[in-house]
């Protein structure tokens, strides 16, 4: 008489629609593999601080896998707290501040210049000036201890004392160099937020001020600088998540002298096998990075409370005369693209052509670094371009690379299709969320995250440490952020007309996808594709924590000979790297017919 009670009409109806929809399906499945590879390694790291670790039951006075504070104490509170810990905290710290406010002010100088003045040239710099930026950050730390490098750690010496100038430590390693060459790259960062907020400003508040006899400067400080406020704001607190998980540059500059920060020391961690003090260190730079970029979200929403371009009529980018300082100003931008890409990239490429370092004489340029044999070097004895180890890495980086952005690519699109097609906005909001994830922690943070995962058995899954599949799959993970925003914004443009008029002629869903909205969608479908290449091509911190000799890329394998201090080959191999990476932003460039500097000049 009294059945099991039915959900009302309506809502079986939208079930029933809803399980008949493809993108339910394979939304689950997504929200399954990301979960997987990107909440499951987060789980891990976060689980493996308060778990003892294998081999560490006589320390921590538990069974391995059983609850502990151990690495918690070892790390906070300690006696060897003070260096393991709260050192390279304050030197992260003291980095992170040094750089934002480098970087902020001559960032935002530069942008102001380029959009917003009559700047000789300004045109040419909106696109010159954003170079740095494209170039891995460890291409300046190489040049820099190719000018500067002393006598301290061994090896060749830089240009620097070749020419008979003594650096001191100070010069050469440590905070001075790490913060001028991570300054150097996030000033570009800097142009491209404030430089398109400066853009979009409406001219006409500041016509209004100084037609009630409001001086510049006074514009400037009253007007101007509070409305670009949260651009700046939001630069700084990327600028900071970014760099507490930079491992590179403080690897080349700090590491040498014992400069350490919390990236080199979860690195140092996890290559002396202490995987539960790394498993601290890990969660560290996740929560500060998650607390950052958290604090920048609710900083953008709140900037949306604010207009900075009136309604009709309101006009932006009018350049404002500098008369006498258009030319003090043409040398601080041209200072800039000499410093951010002339000299590094002159010097690495000398640098790969010198038997002694900074010595200019004819009888010392020679290509052996390059194409020479029976070189005096025990672990490189031929040049770059004849040696078996570069090639294998060259295709690892281009495999690897290429594999996992053509899958990040084409799993971003099928994340903005869920997102935008799915009929259960759980479901969407879901997927939106778990594949940000990655955004808000550091790549070395993460590649531990991954490495605590993957290390062994998880389920029917075997080992994966390696392999070069923990660094596809890593990658992958990495740059859901990047792919899935590409597919979501691509998504959102693409009305359901098309897709209708299909179902209505009788088309499958896989039909249609193929006929018409991967068509409609090439290009955003490219650009998904070729982000992450540039990105992974040039990144190092994910893959320094989980390559191994035999699955080394071009990064990995170039750090591997700064280790044994070939320089010359180290610097020709970045430089490859430095190539494929502009290129790839070239290619985007030319299929998109935008690049990353549009609308910052005028």
């Amino acid at each position: 008489m009294f059945g099991p009670l039915a959900p009302p009409a309506p809502l079986r109806h939208r079930i029933a629609i809803a399980l008949q929809d493809p993108t339910v399906f394979i939304g689950v499945a997504l929200l399954a593999l990301f979960g997987l590879l990107i909440a499951a390694p987060l789980a891990t790291i976060l689980r493996d601080v308060v778990i003892s670790q294998t081999g560490d039951s006589i320390r921590t006075g538990v069974e391995a896998g059983e609850f502990t504070t151990y690495y918690l104490a070892r790390v906070f509170a300690s006696r060897m707290s003070e260096i393991l810990f709260w050192a390279p905290l304050a030197n992260t710290m003291a980095i992170a501040a040094c750089t934002i406010a480098i970087s902020i002010t001559l960032g935002t100088l530069l942008a102001w210049l380029v959009a917003r003045t009559d700047l000789p040239a300004r045109r040419w710099f909106s696109t010159a000036l954003i170079v740095p930026f494209m170039l891995p950050t460890w291409t300046f730390a190489l040049a820099w201890t190719t000018l500067f490098k002393n006598q301290t750690v061994g090896g060749q010496p830089g240009w620097a004392q070749t020419l008979g100038i003594a650096v001191p430590d100070g010069i050469a390693y440590g905070a001075l160099p790490t913060v001028i060459v991570l300054s150097l790259h996030y000033i570009p960062f800097v142009i491209l937020l404030t430089g398109n907020a400066l853009r979009r400003l409406d001219a006409q508040l500041e016509d209004v001020a100084r037609v009630l006899g409001a001086s510049g400067p006074r514009i400037t400080w009253t007007i101007v600088l509070p409305l670009m406020r949260p651009a700046v704001l939001s630069a700084s607190l990327l600028i900071f998540a970014d760099a507490i998980g930079e491992f590179a540059v403080p690897y080349i500059l700090g590491l040498p002298v014992g400069y350490e920060t919390l990236s080199t020391s979860l690195y140092r961690s996890i290559s002396t096998q202490q995987n539960g003090i790394a498993a601290v260190f890990g969660a560290v730079i996740v929560a500060i990075g998650m607390i950052a970029l958290l604090l920048d979200a609710r900083m953008t929403r709140e900037a949306q409370r604010f207009a900075l371009i009136s309604g009709k009529g309101g006009q932006t980018g009018r350049a404002q005369p500098l008369r006498g300082w258009r030319w003090p100003a043409f040398g601080l931008a041209g200072g800039f693209f000499a410093n951010g890409v002339i000299i590094p990239l002159t010097v690495l490429a000398l640098s790969t052509v010198m038997r002694i370092p900074g010595r200019f004489t004819a009888g010392n340029f020679t290509l052996d670094y390059w194409i020479g044999t029976d070189l005096d070097t025990i672990a490189l004895p031929s040049g770059i371009l004849r040696t078996a180890e570069f090639w294998q890495a060259g295709w690892n980086s281009v495999s690897i690379v290429g594999t996992a952005s053509i899958i990040a690519g084409v799993l971003g699109m099928l994340v903005g299709y869920v997102v935008i097609r799915s009929p259960w906005r759980a479901l969407a909001t879901a997927l939106r969320h778990i594949t940000f994830m990655p955004y808000l922690v550091p790549g070395i943070a993460f590649a531990a995250a991954f490495l605590a995962l993957f290390a062994g058995p998880v389920g029917p899954i075997p080992a994966l440490y390696g392999t070069p599949l923990i660094l596809l799959l890593a990658l992958v993970a990495d740059q859901m952020p990047f792919a899935s925003r590409s597919g979501i914004a691509a998504m959102t443009q693409l009305g359901r007309e098309a897709e209708e008029a299909g179902r209505i002629a009788g088309a499958g869903w896989l039909r249609r996808i193929g006929s018409i909205v991967l068509p409609i969608q090439k290009g955003p479908m490219v650009a998904a594709v070729l982000l992450p290449f540039i990105s992974g091509i040039k990144g190092v911190s994910l893959f320094i924590i989980l390559a191994v000799p035999a699955t080394d890329v071009l990064t990995t394998w170039s750090l591997r000979l700064i280790d044994y201090n070939y320089t010359q080959a180290a610097n020709a191999v970045v430089l490859m790297i430095a190539l494929l990476a502009w290129g790839g932003t070239v290619l985007i460039n030319r299929i998109t017919g935008t690049g990353l500097a549009n609308g910052v000049g005028g």
